[in-house]
């Protein structure tokens, strides 16, 4: 599939196609991305290698997240946030891995990431740069109310449950569940997510003989 945009653009055509199994080529129109390589200039010899089998496939690892009793199922390639809703308050959040209690907080959301989101939203919030194509999660929180607050990277095998905590006075907390920055879903106190590594995977064609190391130089460069 060849998929013409940014890496958003890209990112919405690998969660519509998950299921069909089918490499995706990105052809950036927009800034330097990490997922759309090749730019308009060199679109014609792109093609050139795509049609001489000239290319290699990259598998990403995406996130499934769902909650029984809400309508939100679905994958995504970059992250899944909870974030607040509309309001400026802080939102209370639980979170539980692997059935087990680990920490609360106080913040304007929380992310979990892959290793290709490492680079979106992560980044903006602090968190950690992964190698596109490890196999890990990343817990990063939004804004914490904490003065130790750090992103967390855990085993790919690792279930994440985040929960929207009560509030004092016993008022309602609302928030919103986004996978990959689209399709939110309203949720309150109580709502539970569970968020692990899906079985399916992202293929990305790699053209291009540019590492990930020199893409990312060029963009902390700012350029």
């Amino acid at each position: 599939i060849i998929v013409l945009g940014g890496d958003g653009t890209l990112l919405q055509a690998a969660r519509d196609m998950v299921h069909k199994d089918i490499p995706l080529l990105g052809i950036n129109l927009g800034h330097l991305g990490f997922l759309a390589e090749v730019d308009q200039q060199s679109l014609y010899s792109a093609l050139d290698k795509l049609m001489a089998g000239d290319y290699e496939i990259e598998e990403r690892m995406m996130l499934y997240g769902s909650a029984a009793y809400r309508n939100v199922r679905d994958v995504a390639l970059n992250d899944i946030v909870m974030t607040r809703s509309g309001s400026m308050k802080i939102v209370h959040f639980n979170l539980y891995v692997n059935g087990e209690f680990l920490n609360s907080y106080d913040a304007d959301g929380l992310i979990v990431s892959t290793p290709t989101g490492s680079t979106a939203y992560n980044l903006s919030a602090g968190g950690p740069i992964v190698e596109p194509t490890a196999s890990l999660i990343v817990v990063t929180p939004i804004c914490s109310h904490a003065l130790n607050s750090r992103s967390i990277v855990f085993a790919d095998k690792d279930e994440i449950v985040i929960e929207i905590g009560a509030k004092r006075e016993n008022q309602i907390e609302e928030a919103v569940i986004a996978y990959d920055g689209a399709d939110e879903v309203p949720l309150h106190t109580g709502d539970r997510i569970r968020i692990k590594k899906a079985w399916e995977t992202a293929k990305i064609v790699k053209l291009s003989k540019v590492s990930f190391l020199e893409t990312l130089r060029e963009k902390m460069k700012g350029n």
